[in-house]
């Protein structure tokens, strides 16, 4: 039965995690050597000397470093970056590092919010870091180029990486499928699902031999007390502490902008905001799902009118990072039923005032968690329709982990992508003869699909609803149940080459015809143009001990007809014939001690061109 994965892992010892990003910050905490043994003898990589970084900053720990810079052009790139292996400015790469292999740290906190012992998922795995990301010249995002990213993974292969986590996904399709290569030597690669969620079909990094991640949020809040004039204490979240530079908490007078409720320049323009805080709803309420941006162009404004804090409301979200440096201002975030009940208050008060108190801490098996995160992109996949992306959910909200010298949080799938790179190298350890198939085919049919508390997982959005397959995948990943699977679907990597037009050969040829996905041997099944009976066949590994019987259970999705034999599924004629909407079932085989399900999903069609007609 299922046990101590990081124990019996043995932390991730000596598996290599490669790591593409933005580089990496070598002398955090996170990434000490101390009790290190000598670098695996099978470790072919460099360490790659440039601007601030010499050979020195590699150690057992971070065992190789090179950069990429060649696809981009000098304007391209924000002139204080480094040109070498360091994480600079963006901090992005050095927190996917640190949340994938990051030693044991005690002690560690943002500002003494979420303090404790901050780990990577393989803590004692070694980091292999290649830099093809880099901060824009107006240093507000990254930048890469396809040609930068190909050229670290062949790297990567070459060197000798057992697991590969790329936590981008802004770069096209193509980098993806540019991964066959290291699938087919045996290197596991995990990938973000991407952050243009909760709307339909913009999950990206949808190769079927890649582990797509999406985000789920954990059972961790940051309330924020706000004491109105009238004694009513109401709840927000944000990440606002005292600095020297704040003013410490004491009732303020509490007030709106001239120009209505939203805190743009021109709202705010002649409003005497000198020590009052301001309450701010977003422009356009309608569209206000995770209004981040409005957030921070409201704090600029009420900071630059002298405004001593900021009350902002909006649909419910997890995400605070933005809180977290308000210079001085009280901030807080609220949700906008709360908002309007301050509106109430305002209202009724003649002279109007609020306290706003520090955050705090609370961690609580009471809060609904996991959801899928609003964030989080959704399938199906345009590129792939027949492959249910994404693969799996993991933590991906409010993470805190390495940034330069400290800790910080941060939200994205670019957060859960690296949960699940440490899971799969504690697999590793414990089965090292397993392929990059059999593990992702080991977290996917474990998976959950409801709580702790028994309740289905939630999908955040307009409306939040109960997550399915193109949500989440298989479900959030339950990484002690993925070390005994019991049953596999494994695949020979060579069977990729049916679904991907170019063969990767010295010759370059490609197929003429081109196999449909839902006839890989994945551990989902989706037939995205079930017109007539379709016959999808998989094939089992018993991974668990000898003479076990499964018995197989399925729900079908609704208005088709699913008949499964002992190795064949059979996808009957539909039972209305009517163009439809994807819908969702699954199957499971299941004894005494397990079940091991994959989702599946439909949709019927009998014309062409018809878009969903829900």
């Amino acid at each position: 039965m299922p046990g101590d994965l990081l124990r019996e892992g043995r932390h991730g010892e000596d598996i290599i995690i490669g790591v593409v990003d933005s580089g990496i910050w070598p002398e955090s905490r996170s990434f000490s050597d101390q009790g290190y043994g000598p670098v695996p003898s099978r470790w072919r990589g460099v360490c790659q000397v440039g601007q601030g970084w010499d050979l020195n900053n590699c150690s057992r720990k971070i065992i190789g470093a090179r950069f990429y810079s060649a696809g981009l052009g000098e304007a391209d790139i924000n002139k204080d970056e480094y040109l070498s292996p360091r994480d600079g400015m963006s901090g992005h790469g050095t927190h996917t590092a640190s949340t994938a292999a990051g030693s044991a740290v005690e002690g560690v906190s943002f500002q003494g919010l979420a303090a404790g012992v901050a780990r990577g998922g393989a803590p004692h795995a070694r980091i292999a870091v290649y830099k093809a990301l880099w901060a824009r010249p107006d240093g507000t995002t990254r930048t890469g180029s396809d040609a930068d990213v190909l050229a670290a993974i062949d790297d990567a292969i070459h060197d000798g990486v057992d697991v590969l986590s790329l936590s981008l996904g802004a770069l096209g399709n193509a980098d993806s499928f540019g991964t066959l290569h290291a699938v087919q030597k045996g290197i596991a690669v995990v990938y973000a699902a991407g952050n243009d969620g909760p709307r339909p079909q913009t999950v990206v990094n949808t190769a079927p031999w890649v582990i797509t991640v999406a985000a789920s949020t954990i059972d961790r809040s940051f309330p924020t007390v706000i004491t109105l004039g009238n004694k009513q204490q109401i709840a927000g979240q944000s990440l606002y502490y005292q600095d020297k530079n704040s003013a410490g908490s004491s009732f303020r007078n509490l007030t709106t902008g001239a120009g209505g409720l939203s805190c743009t320049e021109e709202a705010l323009n002649g409003t005497d905001l000198k020590g009052k805080t301001v309450m701010c709803f977003p422009v356009n309420r309608k569209l206000a799902l995770t209004p981040l941006w409005e957030f921070q162009s409201a704090l600029q404004n009420v900071r630059k009118a002298g405004g001593s804090g900021l009350v902002f409301a909006q649909h419910t979200t997890s995400i605070l990072e933005g809180t977290g440096s308000c210079g001085g201002i009280a901030c807080v975030l609220v949700d906008l039923d709360t908002g309007y009940q301050i509106l109430v208050y305002m209202g009724s008060a003649s002279s109007p005032v609020a306290k706003i108190e520090p955050a705090r801490s609370f961690t609580s098996k009471e809060l609904l968690a996991p959801k899928v995160a609003a964030f989080s992109s959704r399938g199906p996949s345009i590129y792939n329709a027949d492959v249910i992306k994404p693969d799996i959910a993991a933590p991906g909200v409010g993470i805190l982990a390495a940034m330069r010298d400290s800790y910080k949080f941060a939200s994205g799938t670019s957060m859960s992508a690296p949960h699940v790179a440490g899971i799969i190298a504690l697999l590793k350890v414990l089965h090292p003869q397993w392929s990059p198939a059999a593990l992702k085919s080991a977290i996917i049919t474990t998976a959950s699909v409801t709580d702790e508390h028994g309740m289905p997982i939630l999908a955040d959005g307009l409306p939040r609803k109960i997550a399915d397959p193109f949500d989440f995948g298989g479900g959030h990943i339950n990484p002690n149940r993925a070390a005994d699977p019991g049953l596999i679907y494994d695949i020979n990597p060579n069977d990729y080459n049916n679904v991907f037009n170019c063969i990767i050969k010295r010759s370059g040829s490609c197929n003429t015809t081109v196999v449909p996905g839902h006839l890989l041997n994945l551990p989902s099944i989706s037939v995205p143009d079930l017109r007539y009976p379709v016959t999808v066949s998989r094939t089992v590994t018993n991974v668990d001990e000898v003479d076990v019987v499964y018995h197989v259970a399925t729900e079908s999705p609704a208005g088709v007809e699913m008949e499964v034999e002992p190795s064949v599924l059979v996808f009957n004629a539909a039972m209305w014939m009517l163009q439809g909407d994807y819908m969702f079932g699954n199957l499971t085989w299941y004894n005494d001690q397990r079940t091991v399900w994959i989702p599946v999903a439909a949709r019927i069609t009998i014309h062409d061109f018809f878009a969903d007609v829900a």
